[in-house]
């Protein structure tokens, strides 16, 4: 067998996927939870406020799954724009798959309807220069749906300060997800740019022409997924957010680790 030649990542490349590709699950990895009740409404929003007809989306940093319910990816044009070349290999439901940087890859303006950043803006050193690229892209009344994790939460302090091989440790022996830290696998370097806390993250949209329609923090899907893998070790990290929920200012859920936004431009 030849060897492949090596991947010049300062150059992207464009596969081409059969259109008969089958379609991933949305909610491939969510269990009953707050994180999947947020996903349920972010799919009825953009249901009901994106276009009728054929759809342009891009997705930023896409992996082997898809967040978008099979109605609006039934009549997508689904670009994938991936830095990992295992990630943009294991993507079955894209038209097209790029390999590339979301932070520097520019479309021509105005050419998507939506744009998905789903867990992947707190693994991007660069947040600011992504998010223009992303507005630039879209047309007039378009939007970007992210997903992210919360730096201020429990589980972001955790990952924030914790080293990547405690992250690949956890996704193993706590998730249960073997292949974890494998080449193209989760989880993946964390860099937590200030703009993935969200209220800076809802100043830098108001001050560049996007309006926030949607913003809605959860309990990290991780929690209920603890409870049913490993309820001992849930026990014990659900009572400490518990003392320090009852220490910090009232309203404070350390456990609300995630979180889902809708952004539109003007």
């Amino acid at each position: 067998m030849n060897k492949p030649a090596p991947i010049d990542f300062a150059t992207a490349t464009a596969i081409q996927f059969p259109a008969a590709a089958p379609y991933a699950e949305a909610l491939h990895d969510l269990i009953p939870g707050e994180a999947r009740d947020s996903l349920l409404a972010v799919h009825d929003v953009l249901c009901r406020e994106l276009p009728q007809g054929r759809l342009a989306i891009y997705e930023a940093g896409g992996g082997s799954c898809s967040v978008l319910p099979p109605e609006l990816l039934s009549r997508s044009k689904v670009t994938v724009v991936d830095i990992d070349e295992d990630q943009v290999r294991n993507n079955t439901y894209a038209d097209e798959a790029i390999l590339g940087d979301v932070q520097t890859y520019r479309f021509a303006r105005e050419t998507f309807d939506l744009v998905i950043c789903y867990n992947v803006i707190e693994h991007l050193p660069h947040v600011d220069a992504a998010l223009l690229n992303f507005r630039d892209a879209l047309r007039r009344g378009g939007m970007i749906l992210i997903g992210a994790p919360n730096p201020r939460s429990l589980s972001g302090v955790v990952t924030k300060y914790s080293p990547h091989w405690f992250h690949v440790w956890f996704y193993r022996h706590i998730r249960g997800i073997k292949d974890a830290g494998l080449p193209g696998e989760p989880p993946f370097p964390t860099f937590f740019h200030p703009l993935v806390t969200l209220p800076r993250l809802e100043a830098f949209a108001a001050a560049n022409g996007l309006e926030m329609i949607y913003r809605r923090e959860v309990e990290s899907p991780r929690y209920p997924e603890m409870r049913r893998r490993k309820p001992l070790v849930a026990a014990l990290v659900d009572a400490g957010a518990a003392v320090l929920n009852a220490v910090l200012p009232r309203g404070t859920d350390v456990r609300r680790g995630d979180y889902h936004v809708i952004l539109r431009r003007k």
